[in-house]
């Protein structure tokens, strides 16, 4: 088991090493502006269930820096097909989706670019930005994806599949059957465990016997990576370590140490679970406020040009939100479409 990253509190990561391979300061710049989209839209989409409009989400605040560090390594190596879990809104939006598609999906109306509305916001599938997530059912998606993996394989394909799920979907038996079919083949996949110590309520030493996810990849036979997922790079350099890995002897387990900043869905309330000082302590390493330190001390950015870009966010995710908002529900005499034969 290997660590990388160390676990930030919230200042600007020491970085005076040069950047990491494959990187250049416009990639952050780009990834700093998606990063901040998505925070933007997150935060819009939680105030517009409490208007009664988006019926519910599963916030990915804190959990950015870990989607986007693998998408920004998957997109250098440009040969990677995802299989996301409900609470990741940034790689899902992050590979190609318009602000409006995503409030589309979400306040569930026609032009969803999932299920056109008949599923949970942003699942089914998005296969012209090689996105699957058909199920809400926890960790469903990692047979689902070894299974995708496996035929890649057989047909000589050399993409690498990168499944995503939380801490609470480790404990499941889907997941044992998928990782250790995946080591017996040697298939080229990621599993990317975003651990943010809470399977719902359930604290992570109430579900688990182990402090690391990541030490149960030795019983699979393949490697485990603990990560700082609350650093954007640690992040992309564990997953483009895993990525070269993966193609070329197997499966790789990167356990994301992050943080929940939100409760696990707008229906529920963690302060019934969580004190109010670990909820506090949590949002002073939060990976948005430190990424956004980072690019100012390594004059990425000015505070003149993160204002710009928050700004141009903003704006976005307004129009976003009037045009999902004036847009109609699906026509209901297609309810049918795509379930019966006809």
């Amino acid at each position: 088991m290997t660590q990388i990253g160390n676990q930030t509190d919230g200042k600007a990561t020491d970085l005076s090493q040069p950047l990491p391979q494959g990187i250049k300061p416009e990639d952050l710049v780009d990834f700093y502006r998606r990063m901040i989209t998505v925070r933007t839209i997150d935060e819009r989409i939680w105030m517009m269930n409490r208007q009664g409009k988006v019926p519910i989400a599963a916030s990915c605040q804190g959990h950015e820096a870990a989607q986007l560090g693998t998408l920004l390594a998957a997109e250098k190596d440009g040969n990677c097909f995802f299989f996301p879990y409900y609470r990741d809104l940034a790689i899902k939006m992050s590979v190609g989706l318009s602000p409006t598609q995503v409030m589309l999906s979400f306040m569930g109306k026609e032009g969803d670019p999932y299920s056109n509305a008949r599923q949970f916001p942003l699942q089914g599938a998005d296969l012209p930005h090689n996105v699957i997530q058909l199920s809400n059912v926890v960790a469903a998606g990692l047979t689902q994806s070894v299974g995708y993996s496996m035929a890649c394989k057989m047909q000589g394909d050399e993409r690498v599949t990168l499944v995503y799920f939380g801490d609470g979907a480790a404990s499941q038996g889907e997941t044992h059957e998928a990782m250790n079919f995946a080591g017996v083949h040697k298939l080229p996949v990621i599993f990317v465990c975003e651990n943010n110590g809470y399977a719902i309520s359930v604290p992570q030493r109430l579900q688990m016997g182990i402090g690391d996810v990541a030490n149960r990849a030795e019983g699979y036979g393949f490697p485990g990576v603990i990560v700082d997922g609350l650093d954007l790079l640690a992040s992309y350099e564990a997953t483009r370590e895993a990525i070269a890995h993966a193609r070329r002897e197997g499966p790789v387990l990167l356990e994301m140490k992050l943080e929940r900043l939100m409760p696990h869905t707008t229906d529920d309330d963690d302060t019934r679970y969580r004190p109010k000082e670990e909820i506090e302590s949590a949002r002073t390493r939060d990976p948005v406020q430190a990424f956004g330190n980072f690019m100012l001390e390594q004059g990425y950015l000015t505070e003149e040009q993160q204002e710009e870009i928050r700004a141009a966010a903003r704006r976005a995710i307004n129009e976003a939100t009037d045009a999902a908002d004036a847009a109609q529900p699906p026509d209901a005499s297609n309810l049918h479409q795509h379930v019966y034969a006809s």
